[in-house]
């Protein structure tokens, strides 16, 4: 009976074309001086040469969310735009001056956008308690009027 070598029928070599003495390197083989037909050869940015565009990665549901989640953790910066924060409270000054246009020093207008943002964030993480609560994952309108009622006056506006 003939034995079989452990890796099996597969692995069988190429009878050397001349002695190797020991500690001698085995030859090398030479790929093709030219790429194969089929691969299509890359632009460095990663697009294909053909000019059409290289796929998009496809994030499963919810990947993207926490992706979010955690990059806007990490940074200190203003989610809210400056200018449209800032257009936003120059119409709501109008209202209250009754036309008369008041003038806003920079630095007050980023103290006015950092607590209101504060104010968001924090109302924002009670409404989804409340949501949790309700065993949702979704945040409603009401779970945001719920935790302004539970907050109470004082602490809602």
């Amino acid at each position: 009976m003939r034995r079989r070598s452990p890796a099996g029928p597969s692995s069988r070599r190429d009878p050397p074309t001349s002695p190797r003495r020991r500690g001698q390197a085995s030859p090398r083989r030479s790929g093709p001086a030219t790429p194969r037909r089929g691969t299509p050869r890359r632009h460095p940015r990663g697009e294909p040469a053909q000019g059409r565009p290289a796929r998009r990665r496809r994030y499963r549901p919810g990947q993207r969310a926490m992706l979010e989640i955690r990059r806007f953790q990490k940074s200190t910066n203003l989610l809210i735009q400056k200018l449209p924060f800032a257009r936003l409270v120059r119409e709501i000054c109008l209202d209250y001056t009754r036309g008369v246009d008041m003038r806003w020093q920079a630095m007050a207008l980023l103290a006015l956008q950092e607590a209101a943002e504060a104010f968001l964030v924090h109302l924002m993480e009670d409404a989804y308690l409340c949501a949790i609560h309700a065993r949702r994952v979704t945040l409603f309108p009401k779970d945001m009027q719920l935790a302004r009622r539970i907050r109470g006056i004082r602490d809602s506006l």
